[in-house]
């Protein structure tokens, strides 16, 4: 199996909640768009920790997570994160057993 995956958690500088969630929006409507290898992307509010966030990233491989990383929505995200992430923890994951979305369920 060659997918690559990284589970992420930012806490969020108080009160920039909604201006985070407002970039994710845009920057996930980019990688919806224009990333075909990135497999899944999905970010969550944590239950009674508001200023918590976590993204749980899975990419058909190194390769595709590299592309992930070159493109304008991304660049733009990683720019503008600095103003509402006060700590980031990010873990690189290498998946051995699952179930991963096929190109028929794209």
């Amino acid at each position: 199996m060659n997918h690559f995956g990284l589970f992420v958690r930012f806490t969020l500088r108080e009160g920039a909640g909604e201006a985070f969630d407002a970039l994710m929006q845009e920057t996930t409507a980019g990688i919806r768009a224009h990333e075909p290898g990135t497999l899944v992307y999905a970010c969550h509010k944590v239950e009674g920790a508001p200023n918590e966030r976590i993204f749980f990233e899975i990419y058909a491989d190194h390769a595709a997570f590299e592309e992930h990383e070159r493109q304008p929505h991304t660049r733009h995200f990683l720019t503008e994160r600095a103003k509402y992430v006060e700590k980031t923890d990010v873990d690189r994951l290498q998946p051995y057993a699952g179930k991963y979305p096929t190109e028929a369920e794209k």
